[in-house]
């Protein structure tokens, strides 16, 4: 005699499957079913056996159902007496909305930590190490510019929102000069907030707050950057009606840390990589930060830069045809090297450089590696602090996000 037939369970998921899609009811009861299991499991212990028993009987009824390809009618019947026995036998949870909304709201976070910690990473671009490559903040004093206007409210808005760019302005009141810079101060943690205090011609100092203004550089004072100060550090005078500050502010290149490809391989040369500087005898920096560079040795390699501003790997010139340096190494050779433009790379002849002629070498130790920038000539890198240990590196760059501009996109091609 044939055994009673009973549905294998890929075929069962199949035809679940299929009546979730076609079956409107079918859905409802699914999801009454796993919310009913759910709130049982959580208050078994505060309902007494009777309850239970209903309860349980209830939740075999409507299982039963979904698995026997029963029809809407019956479906309709068996969550009708599910959504009886649950309201019957279960506690009421006071604020339910609230709880909802709260686990929706945690479960987000989760998933977004969770993204973060072993996928993409936001990342700003600090400093302008990386330009044209990628760009960090850059400042543009407009106070030369008579065609400069104010734009309004609106325009700043879309510029903010699309390019990045926060406008600056402060008009002089009476004849004067700058006097002295507050400290950078992060409202709400976040926010730039600095005060600049101004002494007007036969009167008190008198401050000027800036909001959402750049951060602190290692290299240059805010002061400095914003035309406050010349450059030497002598302070900026003005005259009743023209501008104290004038300038645009472009925030750094925004983008996506990939956090997952190195846990399946190594870093290859050229790839543009973000790393943590702890432990890395940086000059000037007092606390870890993260810095982008381009990777320009592997564990074991020899480094060397010669006088054509091209490196050696081992011995082996790299060029514009190396995979990653196209750009880095397609510079005018009858050009001197230039702020933020494709110079190659250049020796450092000054103080605490560790290759400032052609014969000097920089030996990467195991699991090490060593970066340059591609602005050459203003960039903080293995030219000065020599290499550093594969667990600082965080990922490779992977996609710029915000603003749009030229740079917008898929950044792992260059």
């Amino acid at each position: 005699m044939l055994s009673a037939f009973r549905m294998p369970f890929y075929a069962r998921a199949q035809v679940m499957t299929f009546r979730w899609f076609s079956s409107r009811q079918f859905r409802r009861a699914s999801d009454l079913w796993s919310h009913a299991r759910k709130l049982r499991d959580a208050q078994c212990d505060l309902l007494d056996p009777q309850e239970l028993q209903v309860l349980d009987a209830a939740l075999r009824q409507t299982r039963a159902a979904l698995d026997g390809r029963a029809n809407d009618e019956t479906l309709a019947a068996s969550a009708g007496e599910l959504e009886n026995a649950a309201e019957q036998c279960l506690r009421p949870y006071p604020h339910p909305e609230w709880r909802d909304n709260v686990e929706v709201f945690l479960v987000a976070i989760a998933i977004a930590m969770a993204i973060r910690t072993f996928f993409a990473q936001p990342f700003k671009i600090p400093t302008g190490s990386m330009q044209p490559t990628l760009y960090g903040v850059t400042l543009q004093d407009r106070r030369g510019d008579p065609s400069f206007v104010m734009p309004g409210l609106l325009r700043r808005l879309c510029e903010f929102a699309w390019h990045g760019a926060i406008y600056h302005q402060v008009i002089a009141q009476a004849d004067g000069q700058f006097d002295h810079a507050g400290p950078l101060q992060h409202a709400f943690g976040v926010v730039n907030k600095q005060t600049f205090w101004i002494r007007y011609r036969n009167g008190p100092t008198a401050p000027i707050t800036i909001w959402c203004g750049p951060d602190e550089s290692q290299f240059d004072s805010v002061e400095h950057r914003i035309g406050l100060v010349d450059n030497y550090r002598l302070p900026s005078r003005f005259h009743q009606g023209q501008p104290i500050l004038q300038f645009v502010e472009h925030t750094g290149d925004h983008l996506f840390v990939d956090r997952l490809t190195y846990n399946f391989r190594r870093p290859n040369l050229g790839e543009i990589i973000v790393f943590k500087t702890k432990d890395i005898p940086i000059p000037g920096q007092t606390a870890d930060q993260y810095y982008i560079k381009r990777l320009i040795g592997l564990p074991g390699d020899t480094i060397s830069i010669g006088d054509d501003r091209h490196v050696r790997i081992n011995g082996i010139r790299l060029d514009a045809a190396t995979p990653h340096f196209d750009k880095v190494y397609g510079f005018d050779t009858n050009s001197a090297p230039r702020e933020s433009h494709y110079s190659g790379h250049i020796l450092q002849y000054g103080y605490g450089s560790l290759l400032r002629t052609s014969a000097d070498k920089l030996d990467v130790r195991q699991k090490h590696y060593a970066v340059f920038g591609d602005n050459t000539v203003n960039s903080s890198d293995s030219r000065y602090w020599g290499d550093f240990p594969e667990r600082n590196i965080m990922g490779r760059a992977f996609l710029v996000y915000w603003p749009y501009s030229s740079r917008f996109g898929i950044t792992t091609a260059q």
